[in-house]
Protein backbone atom coordinates (compact mmCIF):
# COMPACT_ATOMS: atom_id res chain seq x y z
CA UNK A 1 0.00 0.00 0.00
CA UNK A 2 1.37 3.25 -0.79
CA UNK A 3 0.88 6.43 1.68
CA UNK A 4 -0.10 9.85 -0.44
CA UNK A 5 0.97 12.54 2.06
CA UNK A 6 -1.74 15.52 1.64
CA UNK A 7 -1.93 18.96 3.71
CA UNK A 8 -4.39 19.43 6.35
CA UNK A 9 -7.90 18.66 6.85
CA UNK A 10 -8.72 16.75 3.78
CA UNK A 11 -8.50 16.22 0.09
CA UNK A 12 -11.26 15.30 -2.59
CA UNK A 13 -11.04 12.13 -4.08
CA UNK A 14 -10.79 13.19 -7.79
CA UNK A 15 -8.16 15.03 -6.88
CA UNK A 16 -6.44 12.52 -4.52
CA UNK A 17 -6.44 9.88 -7.73
CA UNK A 18 -3.89 12.84 -9.45
CA UNK A 19 -1.97 13.31 -6.91
CA UNK A 20 -0.97 9.73 -6.47
CA UNK A 21 -0.76 9.56 -10.46
CA UNK A 22 -3.76 7.37 -10.62
CA UNK A 23 -4.63 9.47 -13.06
CA UNK A 24 -3.42 12.09 -15.49
CA UNK A 25 -6.17 14.21 -15.66
CA UNK A 26 -9.55 14.94 -13.68
CA UNK A 27 -11.63 13.96 -16.91
CA UNK A 28 -9.94 10.44 -16.15
CA UNK A 29 -10.29 9.98 -12.46
CA UNK A 30 -13.73 11.23 -13.03
CA UNK A 31 -14.81 8.70 -14.87
CA UNK A 32 -12.97 5.79 -12.77
CA UNK A 33 -15.10 7.13 -10.46
CA UNK A 34 -18.25 6.71 -12.59
CA UNK A 35 -17.20 3.61 -13.73
CA UNK A 36 -17.28 2.17 -10.20
CA UNK A 37 -13.61 1.03 -9.92
CA UNK A 38 -12.95 3.06 -7.06
CA UNK A 39 -13.37 1.79 -3.11
CA UNK A 40 -12.62 4.05 -0.58
CA UNK A 41 -12.57 1.86 3.02
CA UNK A 42 -13.86 -1.05 0.87
CA UNK A 43 -16.83 0.13 -0.41
CA UNK A 44 -17.37 1.91 -4.19
CA UNK A 45 -17.54 5.18 -3.82
CA UNK A 46 -19.59 7.00 -6.84
CA UNK A 47 -18.59 10.66 -5.04
CA UNK A 48 -15.66 12.87 -7.22
CA UNK A 49 -16.20 15.20 -4.46
CA UNK A 50 -16.72 12.47 -1.37
CA UNK A 51 -13.85 14.35 1.54
CA UNK A 52 -10.76 11.98 2.71
CA UNK A 53 -9.03 12.22 5.57
CA UNK A 54 -5.89 11.14 7.97
CA UNK A 55 -5.79 6.82 7.24
CA UNK A 56 -8.73 6.55 4.39
CA UNK A 57 -7.56 3.64 2.50
CA UNK A 58 -8.46 4.15 -1.58
CA UNK A 59 -8.03 1.45 -3.63
CA UNK A 60 -8.46 1.49 -7.90
CA UNK A 61 -9.49 -1.88 -9.38
CA UNK A 62 -7.96 -2.20 -12.58
CA UNK A 63 -8.36 -5.13 -15.33
CA UNK A 64 -4.84 -5.97 -13.94
CA UNK A 65 -4.86 -6.09 -10.56
CA UNK A 66 -6.03 -3.88 -7.39
CA UNK A 67 -3.60 -0.59 -6.51
CA UNK A 68 -3.72 0.17 -2.58
CA UNK A 69 -3.43 3.89 -1.32
CA UNK A 70 -3.55 4.90 2.40
CA UNK A 71 -4.53 9.30 2.81
CA UNK A 72 -1.44 10.40 5.13
CA UNK A 73 -2.57 14.25 6.41
CA UNK A 74 0.82 16.09 7.09
CA UNK A 75 1.17 19.36 9.28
Amino acid sequence: MTEIKVVPPFIKLEQFLKLADVADTGGMAKLMISDGIVEVNGEVCLMRGKKLYDGDKVSVNFEEGTEEYMCRITE
